[in-house]
């Protein structure tokens, strides 16, 4: 009977140390919590990558915007500098560098360095379609195109813009410089 009582003890007290123990689990993650852990965060990374590749898009179509509406700007201060030019039929013209002198109808130091090379923001910057007079032997400028084209349509942007000497910006939707569309 003392065996019997014994052996009943010795149960009881294994059964409160194995109740009483931590258990495994407290010690961390198993291996497949930790995969459908990462699982969840890839998909949702997946689903926001488009996102991201729209906003850099549209980033790019305002910096081109904006980059239209400076060299609109830097056209005008251009043309009220050197009015025997009348116009910048370049980009070129319209930047320059300040070390290297005062600002003269070549270089007239208006435009921002990268502006000025015709590529900013994944748009190709150009002015074309100038037209001129000819006074006392000197052409001037009197009217101008500035075109604003992605570099590759539907990756750094889809819309072409464009802007005259009167200073409104249109858009093409195809992203060329068949400008149709008022912006807003």
């Amino acid at each position: 009977m003392n065996c019997k009582l014994l052996l009943t003890d010795a149960r009881r007290g294994l059964t409160r140390f194995l109740r009483n123990r931590p258990s495994r689990r407290s010690n961390g993650f198993t291996l497949m919590e930790l995969l459908i852990v990462i699982a969840i965060i890839l998909i949702l990374m997946l689903m926001a990558i488009p996102t991201i590749g729209s906003l850099k898009k549209q980033a790019n179509e305002t910096s081109a915007i904006q980059s239209i509406r400076a060299i609109s700007q830097a056209q005008l201060q251009y043309e009220s500098t050197f009015p025997t030019s009348g116009y910048a039929c370049a980009l070129t013209a319209l930047g320059g560098d300040p070390k290297s002198g005062p600002p003269t109808p070549a270089a007239a130091q208006m435009l921002q360095g990268d502006l000025s090379t015709g590529v900013k923001s994944g748009y190709i910057f150009s002015i074309n379609n100038c037209t001129k007079v000819n006074l006392s032997g000197t052409d001037r400028i009197t009217g101008y195109q500035v075109t604003a084209i992605p570099q590759t349509v539907g990756q750094t942007g889809n819309r072409g813009f464009c802007s005259d000497q009167f200073g409104t910006i249109k858009a093409d939707p195809a992203g060329g410089t068949n400008c149709t569309q008022s912006l807003q």
